[in-house]
């Protein structure tokens, strides 16, 4: 069993080309032994955004805090807000968004461990 508290984590910033004020917290994975999914929480300042990006796998995101947008290919904003949860399948394009201009844009990213 693993317990870990979020504010323990340590804060990573995220470097890549269409990133804009986003900070990752890898909470549970391979390094930890998490057999399956790896456990991510990104935070998006006011006014940042993922890159517009798809991939070759699922993930499951939990928003915890703020107001957000999950983008899709062709640029519709589809509202996110604490308390709901977002699935991306392989290969849709997408892009998370923080919509608020005060507060940040909290959620979980659950991942297979192959791609933390």
């Amino acid at each position: 069993m693993i317990i870990r508290k979020l504010a323990d984590v340590e804060k990573t910033g995220v470097e890549m080309e269409g990133v804009k004020g986003i900070t990752k917290q890898l909470v549970l994975g391979s390094k930890e032994g998490v057999p399956n999914f790896s456990i991510r929480v990104f935070t998006l300042e006011p006014g940042g955004h993922s890159p517009h990006h798809t991939h070759e796998v699922e993930h499951l995101n939990i928003i915890l805090s703020g107001e957000g947008a999950l983008m899709d290919k062709d640029g519709r904003a589809n509202p996110l807000v604490a308390g709901d949860f977002a699935f991306v399948a392989p290969h849709d394009v997408h892009q998370f968004r923080n919509t608020s201009q005060t507060e940040d844009f909290v959620f979980v990213c659950a991942v297979p461990k192959e791609y933390e």
